[in-house]
């Protein structure tokens, strides 16, 4: 029987029999068990598609051949035929592997692909750019789950693909019948008419495309033979692959949910404590729509993950999941509003990148009254640079007419999605960050609606705190206060607009400083900067976020110091920043501070 550890690349997997390939798929998922129990990730994908990659990679030629992943949360196993298995146990941490391709991990990585729907539009301008250079002995294959099918872009490189019959692309279909949850719609009760007897011609016959199959994804043997097939016809074909999701993994295969789409690292399942965002917000809008009848809820294929499970199940008719399709349940959200009821669109805040002209241009243009809720905003980490929701605040500003909120805890979040549903002459948003939700933050005093968490003894520094930066916020004047320096800490809660009582609450103090965990540019400091300069304020001020590049994985906390924002770091240079001459022990003072801590 063949090691996995002697697998250094395809080629020593094409040179093994039939039967000794097969000997490494429960290698490869006791592998998958025993790493993501460990660092956590997308477990339940990976272990449907073990037969599935060993096949890939026994019949193209990667990397000659393209091998595209959509989502690339599925490619585990193909990192592991490719070469790193030892590195595996490094999967998710910083400086070790990505969960998802990465071109500086491998050559076979031809893209970084974690939001799903786009491999096909990769797969047809590869295909286009073989032809224009006439390169004829290269294979374009884009392994699509069932899921990625809801999503219009798909349809949209489908239209292309197959009007074009002389550009061969390989669609490898990975029908496991589930996004995170059961796929939805008319394309999911199609497959599932596929996979039955007497099955009728398949959606992808009518468009002109070849279509093989259903193919048992599990069996090593057809699936080679399918792919050896189309990669023969020469020609764009449809191969579809019937997998099952968490396949070999008894809790998995009996987990109804999501088949363990995605499982915790070891180090982050602790007692239960403070709840999750995810959850307050779950429980709020539950008990929000038993007052307002015309409140729904819409998700993009993430019922569970976005805290909606409990709304379904009490409101089922109220629930509209559209799949994997994020611009069609924004403009679907204006058309409810239209309607007369109240749409919460809860995703993920990277995930709303995807909608942008739909909201700037359905429901903004249109004053729609709609609310977005984005869980996983600000610097989220172990996902990577596609996942950190670090651009939400930079677009939302764009946006004419939309409010939008970030709360600094559990309290705050609930007084904001009920003041959010509340609002009816426009869009409202509101975003929190992954993880639990900690200790609440109570407010001093308030002014004008502003929440005063700090008031300094002497008014020097106004430190404008976004969302969960208020507990590092508070930590920096409690380090400043200890230099002589007086700091006052306020949370507008509602940041978009900004309030004009901010204005005169900052021409009281010497400085002003703004932190966030969105990128600098375009995001809260900068509106607050504009804000001061178009009211012909000098006072000087600094705004702090995520540097405007995109970050690697790695743990929220690594991420925040390399960013420059942990509480030592911005007292310093807030320490630096003061008027000259304005303190006189502020040179002496300085050394105290050196870098080196959170």
């Amino acid at each position: 029987m063949p090691r996995l550890e002697e697998i250094r690349g395809p080629e020593d997997l094409r040179a093994l029999s039939s039967r000794q390939a097969r000997d490494l798929a429960p290698q490869i998922r006791q592998l998958l068990v025993d790493t993501c129990t460990v660092t956590g990730g997308h477990l339940g994908p990976n272990l449907g598609v073990v037969e599935l990659s060993i096949a890939l990679h026994r019949v193209f030629d990667s990397p000659r051949d393209r091998i595209l992943w959509d989502t690339g949360h599925q490619a585990y196993v193909h990192k592991i035929l490719t070469g790193r298995t030892e590195a595996l146990a490094t999967l998710r941490r910083t400086g070790g592997l990505s969960g998802y391709p990465c071109r500086a991990e491998s050559e076979h990585d031809v893209i970084e692909n974690s939001h799903a729907s786009t491999a096909l539009s990769w797969a047809d301008g590869l295909a286009r750019a073989h032809a224009i250079r006439g390169e004829t002995d290269r294979a374009v294959v884009a392994v699509v789950g069932d899921g990625a099918l809801t999503g219009g872009m798909t349809w949209e490189a489908l239209n292309n693909i197959a009007a074009a019959p002389e550009r061969p692309v390989v669609v490898v279909l990975n029908d496991n019948g589930r996004s995170y949850a059961p796929t939805v719609g008319a394309i999911a009760e199609h497959l599932a008419v596929l996979r039955g007897p007497d099955a009728p011609q398949a959606l992808f016959e009518s468009l002109g495309l070849a279509y093989l199959g259903p193919v048992d994804g599990h069996d090593m043997e057809a699936v080679e033979a399918a792919l050896h097939e189309a990669a023969a016809l020469r020609r764009p074909v449809v191969v579809h692959c019937v997998t099952e999701k968490g396949r070999g993994h008894l809790q998995a295969e009996q987990d109804e949910t999501d088949r363990f789409h995605a499982v915790r690292a070891a180090s982050a399942k602790k007692a239960a404590g403070a709840p999750s965002w995810t959850s307050v917000f779950g429980r709020e809008l539950v008990d929000l729509a038993a007052d307002r009848p015309d409140v729904v809820a819409i998700t993009a294929a993430m019922l569970d993950p976005t805290g909606l499970s409990e709304f379904a199940r009490r409101y089922p008719k109220r629930t509209i999941d559209v799949g994997i399709a994020e611009q069609h349940a924004v403009t679907s959200a204006a058309g409810l509003a239209l309607g007369g009821l109240h749409p919460v669109v809860a995703l993920y805040a990277t995930f709303l990148n995807r909608a942008f002209d739909q909201l700037l241009l359905d429901v903004a243009l249109h004053r729609a009254p709609v609310t977005f809720v984005l869980d996983r905003a600000g610097v989220t980490g172990d996902d990577g640079p596609s996942h950190n929701g670090m651009w939400d605040l930079s677009l939302l500003n764009l946006v004419p007419g939309l409010r939008l909120a970030a709360p600094r805890d559990a309290a705050t979040l609930r007084r904001a999605l009920r003041e959010a549903v509340a609002w009816d002459d426009g869009p409202t948003a509101l975003r929190f960050p992954k993880g639990a939700s900690g200790d609440d933050i109570p407010a001093v005093d308030v002014f004008a609606g502003i929440d005063i968490l700090r008031r300094g003894e002497r008014p020097d520094v106004l430190l404008v705190s976004v969302g969960v930066m208020a507990a590092t916020c508070l930590e920096v004047a409690d380090l400043l206060a200890a230099q002589g320096v007086g700091v006052t800490v306020v949370d507008p809660r509602w940041i978009k607009p900004v309030a004009s009582e901010l204005m005169g609450l900052a021409l009281d103090h010497q400085l002003v400083a703004t932190v966030e965990d969105n990128g600098r540019v375009g995001g809260v400091g900068a509106r607050v900067a504009q804000a001061l300069s178009d009211a012909e304020a000098t006072l000087p001020v600094r705004t702090f976020g995520v540097p405007q590049h995109f970050l690697n994985h790695g743990s929220r906390s690594d991420l925040l110091e390399a960013s420059g924002l942990t509480a030592r770091h911005l007292a310093q240079t807030l320490l630096e920043s003061l008027p000259a001459g304005r303190f006189e022990a502020r040179q002496e003072a300085t050394p105290s501070l050196a870098l080196g801590g959170h």
